[in-house]
């Protein structure tokens, strides 16, 4: 399986994300231009794809759960709301 790499920026450091399935996307869509555009023709390659697809899901939500953060680096609603639970603000009396 290959990728390619986005570049973002993040406080002045290249944060490098990659694409998955990209062969597995490359060689469904020739497939259905040679056979016009027909999903018959190209259940095999669609199949492929979609199989690559749902394991890059799964290793995604797997890398979260292991993490304890999603992949974009920000925390679900229940992680959140775990932490604000654990450190509850101090209301200062003045």
């Amino acid at each position: 399986m290959e990728s390619w790499g986005f570049d973002w920026k993040r406080k002045g450091k290249t944060v490098v994300k990659e694409a998955t399935c990209i062969t597995e996307m490359s060689v469904m869509m020739a497939c259905w231009k040679q056979n016009d555009f027909s999903e018959v023709a190209c259940a095999k390659e669609i199949q492929a794809f979609c199989d690559c697809a749902a394991k890059a899901e799964a290793e995604r939500r797997a890398k979260a759960n292991v993490d304890g953060v999603t992949q974009t680096g920000f925390l679900t609603p229940k992680q959140a709301t775990k932490l604000l639970q654990r450190y509850p603000n101090k209301i200062h009396n003045t």
